[in-house]
């Protein structure tokens, strides 16, 4: 198996994670569980989403960068990324 396959099977697997910890908040909804409780669960949620977030960003960099050319190049990969950050991070 090659390195962005497994990077690929874990994002997945992480993602899988994710979604049966939204479906547990949607059960804890469903049984009247403490409001604390919910948002707890809900942030545990939302920081495994950044995580992949985080990963996948810096995957296209790696990619982007590995593929720059020029300096140039590799300062306006840098400046698009450093933008995804900034409007999705």
């Amino acid at each position: 198996m090659t390195a962005k396959q497994e990077h690929r099977n874990k994002l997945l697997a992480r993602l899988r994670r994710i979604e049966g910890q939204v479906r547990g908040v949607q059960g804890m909804i469903e049984s009247d569980s403490s409001c604390e409780s919910v948002a707890q669960q809900l942030a545990a949620a939302r920081k495994a989403l950044d995580r992949v977030f985080f990963e996948m960003v810096a995957c296209s960099m790696e990619m982007e960068l590995a593929g720059a050319k020029t300096a140039a190049g590799a300062k306006n990969v840098t400046l698009r990324l450093t933008q995804l950050l900034a409007k999705y991070g």
